[in-house]
């Protein structure tokens, strides 16, 4: 091959390369991508946000802002991202409340698959079951025992009705054919206040949320929701060694987009934000979470969020637990 030839060749290839991103250069060029988080700022989920934010300025190569839009729910966050520009400007952090949001409204606001583009998923967590000292339950035996020799005289507290805390209890004594009372909190905060005093009796929640509490043993763990033992509480079983049988309860984490949003961007930005999340910083952050960091297509993503909302769906329907 001719030098000309071979240099024509190699210009070819590196102009045809840069063709597939061009698009969302050019879209964000001079400009920052926002990506709008449905939580106040400083919980759980705005810090894995802002920690997944720092790392997209690095993949992405261009400034990213977080936008708290905390209120409703998320539909405000929702509706502010379903009707943002396709560009890849504007984006947003879910977790799985994205999900049980829509799920306990008789009319869902949104739905999941047709009203946002899903970009990837970044990692998912088990909850931890955790008892009240004066409860006196050690085990997850403990609670069905009792529950069903007096149905209903145990409670547990939620962050709220309809939250993610709330139907992964509901699903738990699905599982488990027992009836507990629901007592629902503005927030984990005051719930778990109630509970280190002594005024409620259970609590499926966060690691972060009572990990400290159980270290300094004024909450007592009974499990781990994961289909296999917590890294952060290796010791603890899981609900399937507990005796209460069917898949792990898990919260996941991932970034979607407004409808319509063309494929060559999308694989842009799957690429960027799987790169994101198997960066060292977040790896350490879920790990905190007592979490794991994953990487998947869009279309994967687009599953787990269509079997989470059938999943929550039909525990609402069953319980009849809608908001509206």
């Amino acid at each position: 091959m001719s030098s000309r030839r071979y240099l024509f060749t190699c210009l070819s290839a590196v102009l045809l390369a840069g063709l597939a991103w061009t698009p969302f250069a050019r879209a964000q060029e001079g400009r920052v991508v926002t990506i709008i988080v449905p939580f106040a700022p400083g919980g759980g989920n705005d810090i894995i946000a802002r920690e997944l934010g720092r790392q997209l300025i690095d993949t992405l190569k261009t400034n990213v802002i977080i936008d708290n839009r905390a209120g409703a729910g998320g539909l405000i966050a929702a509706k502010n991202t379903a009707a943002a520009p396709p560009n890849g400007l504007t984006l947003m952090f879910v977790s799985s409340s994205v999900v049980t949001t829509a799920a306990v409204r008789k009319q869902e606001p949104y739905n999941i698959a047709k009203d946002f583009t899903s970009i990837a998923m970044i990692g998912r967590g088990p909850f931890l079951v955790v008892a009240s000292n004066a409860s006196g339950l050690k085990t997850i035996g403990d609670v069905v025992t009792r529950s069903k020799q007096k149905p209903g005289s145990l409670n547990f507290v939620s962050s709220g009705v309809g939250s993610i805390l709330h139907l992964s209890t509901e699903l738990f004594m699905k599982r488990a054919g027992i009836t507990m009372t629901h007592v629902p909190y503005s927030g984990s905060g005051p719930a778990l206040m109630d509970l280190v005093a002594g005024r409620a009796d259970l609590f499926i929640t966060t690691v972060p949320v009572v990990a400290s509490h159980v270290q300094e043993k004024t909450l007592t763990l009974l499990a781990s929701t994961g289909d296999e033992r917590s890294n952060v509480f290796p010791d603890a079983p899981t609900l399937a060694e507990g005796g209460v049988k069917g898949a792990g309860l898990y919260t996941l984490w991932g970034i979607v987009g407004p409808p319509n949003m063309a494929p060559d961007l999308v694989a842009h930005l799957n690429k960027a934000v799987n790169d994101a999340a198997a960066s060292p910083a977040m790896v350490k952050r879920f790990a905190e979470e007592g979490a794991s960091s994953y990487r998947g297509t869009p279309e994967e993503f687009a599953k787990v969020l269509e079997e989470e909302r059938a999943t929550w769906r039909r525990v609402v329907e069953d319980g009849n637990l809608f908001t509206n």
